[in-house]
Parts: C-alpha cells; structure tokens; sequence
C-alpha cells in the first residue's frame, strides 16, 4: 500500500465532506479515491467515514487519526522540499585547464548562479579531468581531444619577452594576432656571414620552449615532436615546465618561449605570435558527468558550453570550426553520438 496516497486521499475527503469534489481535487477517478479509503480503514481496522447518510461525514476513529495523517503528510512535503532544495544548491565542480584567465572563470561562475547552479572550478591536467567525469567528481569538464575531432578549437603561439620598451599595447597586440603566422623553421639559426657578423658560421641557439601540463597529451607531444623535425630543429628544444607561474617568470626573464593560448600571455604582459600549423592548437569538448542525468550520457548545457569555450581561449573559428556561440546548438548531440 501506498501509504501517502491513501492519506492524502483520507484528508482530501475530510477535507471536502464529499468523495467526488475528493477526487477531483486529487485529479483522480472517484472509484480509485473510494478504494483507497476503504484500503486504508482495511489497514486501521476501523471506518473512517460514515456512508449512511447524504453527506459524508468522518467518525470517531477518522477524527482521532486526522492531526496524525496530517502530519505525517506535512513532514512528507518537507522532506520532498529539502531534497529538492539540496539538488539545487549542490555545487557542481567544473574542471579546467590551469591556464584559463580567472576573470573568464569567474564569468564561468556568474552564468551558472544566472542559471540557478552553484559552481566550482578545478585546475586539473587533461587525464584528471577525464577520470573525474568518469567517477563523478566533476560535474562538467573542458576535454581534450585531438584538434581534428573537436567541436572547438584554441590557437596557440609562442609567448616572448616584451620589447625593451615596455609590455605589448593593446593595438600592437592586435596587428601581431592578425599578421603572419609563426613557423616553427622561423626559429632555426641563421647562418652569420663576414657582412653579417663578426664569427661567420656561428649564429645564437634559439630560446628553448617551455610546454605546460596541459599540452603533454600524448598525440600532442608527438605532434610537437614531428612539427621540430620537420622543422629542422632539435626535440630537446622542447621541454615540460612546472607550474604556469613559474614558465611564465621564465619567459618574461627572456630566458625562454611558453607554448600557450593568447589570452593566458597577454594577461601578464608578455609578447605572443599564434603559431602557423594548426595542427599543434589544442582541441576541446564540453564534457558532463553520467551522474547529472542519472542516464548513460549527459551533455552539459549550453550557456555552460559558451562560457567555458571562452575561458579557454576559443575566442574565433579556426580553419574548418565554428565559433563557441555558433556551435553550441549541436554539442550536446556530438557528445551523446561519442558516449
């Protein structure tokens, strides 16, 4: 027996003092109210109505259990109110890169609270933030992909120091997004010549490149690795750094390049040239946990899907993609179709 229909469907009839205004209150047939009353005095062992007369009117026994059923119906409601209310303020933790500029993060934040969802975000490497939407732990998640798989793509480019003169101004900053892309055989030493230079054959090493965690994923390693070859210069050039703070002093101290996305180096200052070969930009999807759905795929929404690709870096198509707000539409169904 369902115990709180058959209460609610005791109260109603009390309530009304009529089995038909009952049932429609109820929203259900007549026939099924009356078998829930005549269950529940079943289960009592004892009449809650008095049928004998024109108007139904409740019994001794049916008065004495009244404030119980009420109760017991009241604390029902609560409880259905605290699980609700617990769902909606659960927070729900996004993973994203460590590079991510934080006022971009923190528009992250606002849109979720603008859209009734508390939200936090993780700094995670790629693997983390997969086997967190595996297990749970995150709620939503920007992945990794290959770039020829992604719904979205991020240009990267090789950080500098500034000029001498000063830190890189906005318009300056601008002609130098929009000019010739960096090919990486742009860095091989040229040879210096008696007009050239006082030590002919002998030119400056270029500086070494610094590679952030969030680029040492697999197919992009070996992608680096093969674009040097090809490019002529040595695979040692390349190298893993720590923390993004500590690439980031060293590539201000002149003593090295950061491979990373244009909004991370422009933010603290330093010079940036978008590198040529697509193929080395990083590749990303929006990833939901399972869980959020309580079915085998979820697919995060879109307002989500839009800021998090900004915070990113996904700031315009590159060759053969769509803008963030272009694609949004579609991502849910892309990442459903992929599990």
């Amino acid at each position: 027996m369902d115990l709180l229909a058959h209460l609610e469907a005791y109260v109603a009839t009390v309530d009304e003092a009529n089995f038909s205004r009952a049932a429609d209150r109820m929203g259900i047939a007549q026939p099924l109210l009356s078998r829930r009353i005549k269950t529940l005095e079943e289960h009592f062992g004892g009449l809650l109505f008095d049928r004998s007369r024109r108007q139904v009117s409740t019994t001794e026994l049916g008065l004495l259990l009244l404030p119980y059923a009420r109760d017991v119906l009241d604390r029902a409601q609560r409880l259905r109110q605290a699980a609700r209310s617990a769902r909606q303020a659960r927070v729900r933790v996004v993973g994203v890169p460590a590079d991510c500029v934080p006022a971009a993060l923190a528009r992250v934040i606002r849109a979720g609270a603008e859209h009734g969802v508390t939200l936090a975000v993780s700094e995670l490497p790629p693997l983390e933030r997969d086997l967190g939407l595996a297990d749970g732990s995150l709620g939503y998640a920007l992945r990794r992909v290959p770039p020829a798989e992604a719904a979205f793509r991020v240009p990267l480019g090789l950080a500098s120091a500034p000029p001498p003169d000063g830190p890189v101004t906005r318009r300056t900053a601008g002609r130098s997004a929009r000019g010739r892309a960096l090919r990486l055989e742009d860095l091989r030493p040229r040879r210096s010549g008696p007009t050239t230079g006082p030590r002919p054959g002998t030119a400056p090493a270029p500086l070494p490149i610094l590679i952030l965690e969030e680029d040492e994923v697999p197919y992009a390693r070996d992608g680096l690795a093969h674009a040097l070859a090809r490019a002529g210069l040595p695979e040692g050039l390349a190298r893993t750094t720590g923390s993004p703070a500590a690439a980031l002093t060293e590539t201000l101290a002149g003593q090295a390049m950061l491979l990373c996305a244009e909004p991370f180096a422009r933010q603290h200052g330093a010079d940036w040239v978008r590198l040529g070969d697509v193929s080395l930009h990083r590749g990303y999807e929006v990833g939901a946990t399972a869980r959020l759905s309580g079915s085998g795929t979820a697919a995060a929404p879109d307002w989500l899907v839009a800021s998090l690709t900004a915070a990113a870096g996904v700031a315009a198509a590159a060759p053969g993609t769509r803008r963030p707000e272009d694609a949004v539409g579609d991502v849910p169904a892309r990442l459903a179709a992929r599990g």
